[in-house]
């Protein structure tokens, strides 16, 4: 099955009429007596047989994935779990975690810290793409396209959306991801446009200052080849960084002093060193 059949598989969210009864009205989950239903699924027999990217693809599109679109969940998924120290959100939680308070509000005070420059360039990105793809159903090439975007936007002050990082002059997550969706086919028009962008940007910089597609770039480009609305895409950002939030506040909390003042710039990496996953893992 090629990219588009995949992609176009993908069931849409329903837009429904609303309801002009008493009572509203809600198709995500059902809880009766001994019976809980997600999207008309036993929880319990889902539970074991669909991952948790699987299972959060279900509640937000409201079908079981494919096996490959499942495979990409999980990967978007594990591919935002944590960045290290230094992001705003990671130390909000740590520095609501010196002051004693509940795990529950540290998570609370990261997921705050998610703005339009952390964890909202996403959605920015996948609307970016989709004004190059409107050149180019009405006849641009992908190139064409991509160099129009590039000049239309290279006397703003703001970054591209998708593009560039602060550390990473190859962000390895981004590669990981393309890499996955050509193995698993799904591969399609929004990741040619950003690698044709890509292109464009890089034709005259040194490889020293290359500026990449950094996960987020990848992650619209994925989502919106497999049907997943920018919105939605947004808020995988949030599932997948809650984890490495909740981590460092409890590290925090493990290992630091109370009412400590953090500085980011000061952190010494003290874990394992690089070590590889065993090789029955796929």
């Amino acid at each position: 099955m090629g990219a588009r059949e995949k992609a176009g598989s993908v069931a849409e969210p329903r837009r429904e009429r609303r309801s002009t009864d008493a009572k509203w009205r809600t198709a995500l989950t059902c809880i009766e007596p001994n019976k809980i239903l997600v999207r008309g699924y036993p929880l319990d027999e889902v539970m074991g047989r669909l991952t948790f990217g699987e299972a959060i693809y279900l509640l937000f599109m409201g079908e079981v994935p494919s096996p490959g679109i499942g495979r990409l969940m999980e990967a978007i998924l594990v591919s935002f779990i944590d960045h290290g120290a230094t992001p705003p959100s990671t130390l909000a939680a740590r520095n609501t975690a010196t002051t004693g308070a509940a795990t529950r509000a540290c998570v609370a005070a990261g997921l705050l810290g998610f703005g339009k420059y952390h964890g909202g360039d996403i959605e920015s990105c996948m609307h970016f793409l989709d004004v190059g793809l409107e050149m180019v159903r009405k006849g641009a090439s992908y190139r064409e396209a991509a160099v129009r975007l590039v000049e239309q936007t290279a006397s703003s002050d703001e970054p591209r959306p998708g593009f560039g990082h602060r550390f990473h002059t190859r962000d390895p997550r981004a590669g990981r991801l393309f890499q996955m969706a050509l193995e698993l086919e799904v591969e399609a028009e929004h990741i040619q446009m950003i690698r044709a962008i890509e292109m464009v940007i890089n034709e005259n910089i040194p490889d020293g200052e290359h500026v990449p597609v950094n996960i987020d770039g990848a992650i619209a480009a994925v989502c919106g080849d497999i049907g997943i609305p920018p919105s939605v895409a947004n808020a995988l950002f949030i599932v997948s960084r809650a984890p490495g939030i909740a981590a460092h506040a409890e590290e925090e909390k493990v290992r630091q002093t109370p009412m400590r003042q953090i500085d980011p710039k000061d952190h010494v990496y003290d874990g394992p060193s690089e070590r590889r996953l065993p090789e029955r893992r796929k």
